[in-house]
């Protein structure tokens, strides 16, 4: 496998412990990965860009081989702009599959020369999702198990929420 450039796209609203894990294995197999953080004007995420991208800078400071930056338009496009070889996707349950699957074959029609590879998400994550955190997260509930420390806080902060 090509140790080139990778691109882990999505909209991290917030980033998750799941999230996080599949940056670290996709770092292990890649020399270099972007995780890409999606703009698109008509959606109102709970976090900004650069919130979003900070936090995701905080949680990745560990890991030497990743950057975060944020796009807007065709993440084929994006991908094709920077250079990178490969567009890593996570999978939770078998709809993100075909859903995925779908996307993964406009992209190789559009640019061939990108390929898609599909990480599965580890069983403890396989459940969790960033609106699912949100939710919790809106009525005070602990999402300790479910984002990282600087995420939980972000949150509380967002919420108003007083620590528990």
């Amino acid at each position: 496998m090509s140790r080139a450039l990778a691109v882990y796209a999505g909209s991290f609203d917030p980033a998750t412990l799941g999230h996080l894990d599949l940056i670290e294995r996709a770092a292990a197999l890649f020399d270099n990965v972007i995780v890409a953080i999606g703009v698109h004007p008509t959606k109102h995420p709970l976090f900004t860009a650069a919130e979003r991208k900070h936090l995701i800078e905080q949680i990745t400071a560990h890991i030497p081989n990743v950057t975060v930056d944020s796009f807007d338009g065709l993440l084929i496009d994006y991908c094709a702009g920077k250079n990178a070889s490969v567009i890593v996707r996570g999978l939770r349950v078998t709809t993100d599959f075909e859903y995925e699957l779908q996307i993964a074959h406009a992209n190789a029609d559009l640019r061939p020369q990108i390929d898609t590879i599909f990480l599965p998400t580890r069983t403890k994550h396989g459940f969790v999702s960033a609106s699912l955190v949100r939710e919790i997260a809106s009525h005070g509930g602990d999402v300790s198990r479910y984002a990282p420390k600087v995420v939980c806080e972000a949150l509380k902060k967002k919420f108003d929420v007083a620590p528990a």
